[in-house]
């Protein structure tokens, strides 16, 4: 190989070192990119466990304070799924949003203590007033019943009638097994 180069005249030697030298800035610059991308995943992940180590770390007092906070609800004051969307519904008939409004129960997220029933819930040509009486004599319910997500917007025809789609949770206690 080495008497072929050199037998070479001097803009052949000079034009087979100019695309090795390309070839290789290629074959670098692909490598690099390689190595950049596995050091931020490295890096990305690094934190994370270390995040999750913190957590691991304080499992029981997270669970001793968890049991707490349990201990301090009145089972017969959480809602099921059903039962949180009637009382959704007479909140709502009794704020004046009666026949507005539509629901669906959501998937139920359960845990060992307790389980968390989720209304996806849709109010429809409601007035401000009536939405805040609604919003008021819902948050008296809490810690057993709290909005998650509200989207407010107001009809392009009549601005005062406005559409609300909340997400609303309910908290569940089981029974100890």
């Amino acid at each position: 190989m080495k008497a072929f180069f050199l037998s070479r005249l001097f803009r052949e030697k000079l034009l087979v070192l100019v695309l090795i030298g390309a070839g290789t800035i290629v074959w670098l610059s692909n490598v690099s990119g390689r190595l950049s991308v596995w050091y931020n995943d490295h890096r990305r992940t690094s934190v994370e466990l270390t995040g999750q180590q913190l957590w691991l770390n304080q499992r029981e007092r997270i669970e001793g304070e968890a049991l707490a906070a349990i201990s301090n609800l009145d089972p017969s004051r959480s809602f099921s799924g059903v039962r949180l969307s009637a009382e959704l519904g007479n909140l709502a008939a009794a704020s004046g949003l009666g026949g507005n409004t539509t629901s669906e129960v959501l998937p139920t997220e359960r845990t060992e203590q307790f389980a968390v029933n989720s209304v996806r819930l849709r109010i429809t040509r409601a007035n401000w007033e009536a939405l805040k009486a609604f919003y008021l004599e819902l948050s008296k319910r809490a810690p057993y019943i709290t909005v998650d997500q509200v989207a407010i917007t107001a009809e392009r025809n009549d601005p005062s009638n406005l559409t609300a789609n909340l997400r609303v949770v309910a908290v569940e206690v089981t029974p100890s097994r």
